[in-house]
């Protein structure tokens, strides 16, 4: 007995440093995977910003930390899947099956293991998950609206200095002296009434990097004179020259500029369970109470409108028994009412405007009302969303762990050919299903809790299936059994 529980004790430490050092390797490389197409997708925002190192790592080392929800499961498929692909790939799970071993006991420290790793991917989800999002947000917006560094073309109207628009015709290799300058100067907001022409000019940074000197040569200062009442008829305007003159730029617009966090902190992603909680609340409160305003806005508008009805129909009933058959029956209206029918023609199109004005103002009031409300809704889904998600991060461990190391057991193929194309193909599946059960949830087609948890109910009986398939030893992708399996089958019908 003793020697048995030595066995098993050493064989699940080898089992553990085979699992572990795949779980690594593979974790990093799905963070990778994941981070490269963060980059591709904003690469258009990070270049010609001369954005800094520090806060380029700063940004994609919370972006790495966002994307742990979808790599930590990957991980785990895929780990699980090459370890015991290779156990069963080199007969090491065949010699354990013979010395007595289960499968099912092969897979329990694995399994100790996954448990483990669902519990901290828990708390990170609601410890770590909003800091590091809040982070990644205002840090990717500040670097999205930061302006792109100073670079004048050659030939172009440039107007990235605030208030100037600046064109030069050639530029130095090394892009410091410029020829054939022309600068519009727009700081008194009247239009292109200054301009400055030089035939060359050097631009500099002062040592601060906080203002650029730009020195223009052998040039021309046009101003012209608008004060005077007479100027559009007279056009004056002044002409200066100069041999050498000094334009100072002010470079602080291009510094980035800091984003409060508090913008971003009430976003649903950025709150743990317990805010989220409180926020559900909230809303569910100021969503009621809308309801309950707009119903009694509503009522008032109906009643309003049916007191002016019932005035008509008095007002109606009174010219009818005061003229009696004198009453002009000739003009059809909407109505049919003599009191309408004979009002003069401006009345009658006044009052039939106005009904037809107040019915329009009513109709597009709760049209209003109702896209609002459902603004309102939709809010609260995507706030019901991200606390289930706040779990399914948990169980998506676990149910992958059930599908990767079956299966690994079931292929008997380790190494990144098989496990990698099987791993993506269930990961891509749970990914999609994920995302079209979140964004039917979220447009109410479907209740929040069933849109978060569909990918987890529709893999679960797969795990279920392969983990009985593994631990009974079926040959599931034997393909000598399938072939046995259908000759019998044709035999059957032969006969």
């Amino acid at each position: 007995m003793q020697f048995i529980l030595y066995v098993l004790k050493k064989l699940n430490i080898y089992i553990i440093k085979q699992y572990i050092g795949t779980f690594i390797f593979t974790f990093f490389v799905a963070i990778f995977i994941l981070l490269m197409q963060f980059l591709w997708t904003w690469v258009d925002e990070f270049i010609g910003k001369g954005v800094e190192f520090a806060v380029m790592f700063k940004l994609l080392f919370y972006t790495s930390v966002t994307f742990v929800p979808m790599a930590l499961p990957l991980a785990i498929l895929l780990s699980s899947l090459m370890c015991f692909g290779n156990l069963g790939e080199y007969y090491e799970l065949v010699a354990m099956k013979a010395s007595g071993i289960s499968t099912w006991k092969v897979m329990r420290p694995l399994l100790y293991f996954s448990l483990t790793m669902s519990v901290l991917g828990f708390f990170f989800s609601n410890n770590v998950m909003p800091v590091a999002n809040l982070k990644m947000q205002s840090t990717l917006y500040d670097v999205s609206h930061k302006k792109m560094t100073l670079e004048i073309p050659e030939g172009v109207f440039y107007r990235g200095i605030d208030k100037y628009v600046i064109k030069v015709a050639k530029k130095s290799k090394d892009g410091n002296w410029m020829y054939d300058v022309m600068i519009y100067d727009h700081t008194d907001g009247k239009g292109n009434v200054k301009v400055t022409v030089a035939d060359s000019g050097y631009m500099a940074m002062t040592p601060s990097q906080r203002e650029m000197i730009f020195t223009l040569y052998d040039g021309y200062n046009y101003n012209e004179v608008i004060d005077d009442k007479d100027y559009r008829t007279h056009r004056p305007f002044q002409k200066m020259k100069f041999k050498r003159q000094i334009v100072m730029f002010d470079m602080s617009q291009f510094d980035m500029k800091h984003m409060s966090e508090d913008a971003f902190k009430n976003h649903q992603t950025m709150l743990n369970i317990r805010q989220l909680n409180i926020a559900i609340d909230s809303l569910n409160i100021l969503y009621d109470n809308k309801l309950e305003s707009n119903s009694k806005t509503l009522i008032n508008r109906l009643q309003n409108l049916n007191t002016t009805v019932e005035h008509f129909v008095k007002a109606d009933k009174k010219l009818k028994k005061r003229h009696g058959d004198a009453v002009s029956n000739d003009t059809i209206t909407v109505f049919e009412w003599p009191l309408l029918n004979n009002l003069p023609e401006k009345e009658r199109q006044a009052v039939l405007s106005i009904a037809s004005s107040s019915t329009n103002n009513m109709k597009e009031s709760i049209s209003i009302t109702n896209n609002d409300i459902k603004r309102q809704r939709i809010n609260i889904r995507k706030h019901e969303q991200v606390l289930n998600q706040k779990f399914t991060l948990s169980v998506a461990c676990i149910l992958f762990f059930f599908i990767g190391a079956p299966l690994g057991a079931i292929i008997r193929k380790g190494g990144l050919g098989m496990p990698v194309v099987v791993s993506v193909v269930f990961f891509v599946i749970y990914y999609v299903i994920t995302i079209i059960g979140e964004r039917v949830a979220v447009n109410g087609d479907m209740s929040v809790f069933l849109g978060a948890w569909i990918s987890s109910i529709v893999l679960f009986p797969i795990g279920i299936f392969l983990t009985f398939k593994a631990t009974t030893d079926a040959a599931l992708l034997d393909a000598d059994s399938w072939k046995k399996l259908f000759s019998k089958r044709n035999k059957s019908k032969t006969t």
